[in-house]
């Protein structure tokens, strides 16, 4: 009899416009598994991920995704996918135990999309269906990669800002934003400024705020534990629509003074006098994105400092396809080195939505016995991370 036992599951994530497919092999003890002990939980020896494949929709610069288009690209792109995991992983469906698909929370035509696939190719082949809560997703995949032990999580994405911690099988959440997402924030003023999409607008916020100088006096928002974005990104909006206003009025005014260069010398001074009274844009593009990130992620840095002293932690988990900037990477290292502590944070292979992160939390619940019945599989927009019951953890 052997002493190590695999299970291998394969995962579909498209809660947004990400659409990820998954596979990953856990190796645990087999005494841990035969039978498995509710009151002495055991997590793998070994993750091993072995295949990880994504397609991201990307609407024109100056839009956001819509439900109904990012459902269609998830149901014109998802079987190729699955077969390229399969490929990439050089195994078939006789080898999986488990399908598992993001149950929620999410944008609800894209979910369903995902979920209806999950569904029936795991009716198809006989393999039980494991469903997974975006976020857990997010949180066990960020301590797989980097082995944060029992860190602080700052999970912030396009739906989703929270800051949580771990205790007695739930991930409790300590704050959270009060109304949009920091990731939505972002996209939403990219759109107004007209950064693509590709490869994401938060990239290009990231890009442009490293060449910006001036930090304009943003709205800080911070209610205790929560954070609130939507008074702040009404206020960066309008400096850049007025800033936007003053550049167009400036460049009138130039060309003006090209067309009418054949005129008297008196005229011409006139003019130039003029055009040097036009007040120059207060900010430009790249010192809004900069004034942006930093008002926004001191914000995060000040909450999950509290939640680090309130529980005694010395490490800060940032998950998320926002926690890929460097900007906010930096500014929690500062934080944390200052308190002795460390910050993990992954790449955008893994912070991105993705499958390998659904998964991953869908084998650590199949592992513990968990199953989902088809007549239970129905998405749900609003899944809280607090609403999960955590059973692989002590």
């Amino acid at each position: 009899m052997s002493s190590t036992r695999t299970v291998t599951t394969i995962g579909l994530e498209g809660s947004a416009n990400k659409l990820g497919i998954g596979i990953v092999r856990h190796t645990y003890d087999a005494k841990d598994l035969d039978p498995w002990d509710p009151n002495n939980p055991a997590e793998p020896k070994n993750v091993d991920v072995l295949a990880n494949v994504r397609d991201t929709y990307n609407p024109p610069p100056g839009q956001g995704f819509l439900p109904r288009d990012t459902a269609a690209h998830h149901r014109d792109h998802i079987i190729r996918l699955i077969k390229l995991a399969f490929s990439d992983a050089k195994l078939t469906h006789k080898d999986l135990d488990a399908v598992a698909f993001t149950q929620g929370p999410g944008m609800g035509a894209p979910l369903s999309t995902v979920a209806m696939v999950a569904r029936t190719i795991s009716q198809l082949w006989g393999l039980p269906l494991i469903g997974v809560n975006h976020c857990i997703g997010h949180i066990e995949m960020g301590r797989a990669i980097t082995g944060a032990n029992n860190p602080v999580v700052l999970y912030v994405s396009g739906g989703n800002t929270q800051v949580i911690a771990y205790s007695r099988q739930k991930y409790r959440i300590f704050g959270e934003t009060l109304d949009i997402a920091i990731g939505n924030c972002l996209d939403r003023f990219a759109r107004v400024i007209m950064l693509p999409n590709d490869p994401s607008p938060g990239y290009n916020i990231e890009q442009y705020a490293k060449r910006g100088k001036k930090l304009a006096d943003l709205p800080y928002t911070v209610k205790g534990m929560d954070v609130s974005f939507s008074g702040m990104l009404s206020f960066v909006e309008q400096l850049a629509k007025n800033d936007s206003s003053k550049r167009t009025k400036k460049q009138k005014t130039r060309n003006n003074n090209s067309s009418s260069s054949s005129s008297s010398k008196n005229a011409g001074e006139a003019s130039i006098d003029q055009s040097s009274q036009e007040k120059e844009p207060e900010y430009t593009a790249e010192d809004l994105c900069f004034s942006l990130q930093e008002t926004m992620f001191a914000m995060l840095v000040e909450t999950t400092e509290r939640a680090m002293a309130h529980i005694g932690a010395s490490e800060v988990l940032i998950v998320g396809g926002v926690g890929c900037n460097l900007r906010l990477q930096e500014m929690m290292g500062d934080m944390a080195k200052q308190r002795g502590g460390k910050v993990f944070a992954t790449d955008e292979r893994f912070c991105i939505d993705n499958g390998i992160m659904i998964a991953h939390a869908g084998a650590l619940s199949f592992a513990t016995g968990f199953k989902t019945p088809i007549d239970k599989s129905r998405i749900t927009q609003r899944f809280r991370t607090d609403q999960v019951h955590v059973a692989w953890r002590t």
